[in-house]
């Protein structure tokens, strides 16, 4: 994959490159497989920097025997999967301390929170930059700009008379393939699933045991697709606890390991003091749409169909998709300050809040359908409302052919205006 995933020209490029100009060490961290090491290459080749590959087994050793040693290379240095090799990131921190803190002097990638690491935590507090990794967006893959920034500066006048000539079978088989670079190259529905289940044993078997060493390691498959059975739901670990006949604690130690090692994501409640009657729980995604169909078992024949039960699930897919790209755009973007979802106990809810730092928000609702009905502005003419002229657009993605405006910062977008203009 390596090859084509070269020819892809990723948005995060740029930014790693203007925050290397300011920043002395940078982390990109993100799920294993994502093109981290990919993308570190092309900055090791255009700024002519040293990479120390720590999947290789004597590289590691040596890194293990003398780190110090092995980051005394010429700059910048870039180090693959720093986690194998804690230690660098005392001899690190000791060579900034030593020559100061000029920029970009490091680059690292992991594939587990940087948090999660009780051993490096704290060794770069102050000095570290941490950028997420996330599979490649639709947009990337088409040479395209992302949607939420069009919003935050054209607002509802995105709106335009061009017609989406994405079918349904089309958007069934983008979400069930997601956006891991070794999936988009299987040809075969049967290759990609074979990949994924690759994907997600090799996951659970090498990151989250380099975590921590489970109690009932042979729980963690059964907990991580029951979990994936909440995707764009809240987050209920009680259901998942009872389900399975484990302790909640349990599930929820879990849930906090699979989260660090990029499987799922919370989503956290937007807005909980707009009104006393927003709720507070977060909503749950998978990070990949295509490994939560697999996990689901959720086929594109099962999901074209018209039985009941795979519309639904074809819908909470449709919104992790959707949660996907938007938090894939928001990672290269400046000024975002928080994105999350809201809901209310009134049965108000809006997919996704995105927050920038002057207070303006865009809001998206998502819909497996092939227009966007009134009641499919309910909650976002009620979010409108109650946040005033900090709201700049709320938008219904649909999965019909036509643009149109609803009412007041109201519109309906066919779902594929996320990376076509």
């Amino acid at each position: 994959m390596d090859s084509q995933n070269d020819l892809i020209t990723r948005h995060t490029f740029k930014v790693v490159l203007k925050r290397l100009s300011e920043e002395p060490v940078i982390l990109l961290e993100g799920p294993r497989a994502v093109g981290k090491s990919t993308l570190m290459r092309q900055i090791a080749h255009l700024t002519g920097g040293t990479i120390i590959d720590l999947d290789d087994l004597p590289t590691r050793a040596a890194a293990l025997m003398d780190p110090t040693l092995m980051i005394s290379v010429p700059g910048p240095v870039l180090i693959d999967e720093y986690k194998h090799a804690p230690d660098l990131l005392s001899a690190i921190k000791a060579r900034l301390n030593q020559v100061g803190s000029r920029p970009g002097q490091f680059v690292l990638t992991g594939s587990s929170r940087h948090d999660t690491l009780p051993k490096t935590a704290e060794a770069l507090t102050g000095r570290l930059h941490r950028m997420e990794i996330l599979p490649l967006a639709q947009s990337e893959l088409s040479h395209h700009g992302g949607l939420v920034e069009r919003l935050f500066e054209q607002g509802a006048e995105v709106v335009n008379s061009t017609e989406s000539a994405t079918t349904r079978q089309a958007y069934v088989d983008l979400i069930v393939t997601g956006g891991f670079p070794d999936a988009l190259v299987r040809s075969t529905t049967v290759g990609r699933a074979r990949w994924f289940d690759d994907y997600v044993r090799a996951t659970l078997a090498k990151d989250v045991a380099d975590l921590k060493k489970l109690r009932q390691a042979q729980a963690l498959p059964a907990v991580l697709k029951a979990l994936a059975g909440q995707t764009a739901r809240i987050l209920n670990m009680n259901n998942v606890a009872q389900t399975l006949q484990l302790n909640k604690d349990l599930v929820a130690s879990y849930t906090y390991l699979l989260e660090a090692v990029f499987l799922l994501r919370t989503l956290p409640a937007w807005g909980k003091t707009l009104t006393t009657r927003s709720a507070g729980n977060p909503k749950l995604h998978v990070v990949d749409s295509g490994v939560a169909a697999r996990l689901l078992h959720l086929s594109p024949d099962k999901l074209a169909g018209t039985d009941p039960t795979y519309l639904t699930e074809f819908g909470y897919l449709a919104e992790t998709f959707v949660v996907g790209e938007v938090l894939k755009e928001v990672s290269w973007m400046d000024g975002i300050t928080s994105v999350g979802h809201w809901r209310t106990y009134d049965d108000d809810e809006v997919d996704l809040i995105v927050e920038r730092d002057d207070g303006m928000i865009v809001a998206i609702e998502v819909k497996a359908s092939t227009h966007a009905s009134k009641a499919s502005f309910r909650s976002l003419a009620k979010l409108r409302d109650k946040v005033g002229p900090a709201f700049g657009v709320g938008v219904c993605l649909h999965m019909g052919t036509r643009a149109h405006h609803y009412d007041d910062r109201l519109i309906a977008l066919p779902l594929d205006r996320l990376w076509a203009h």
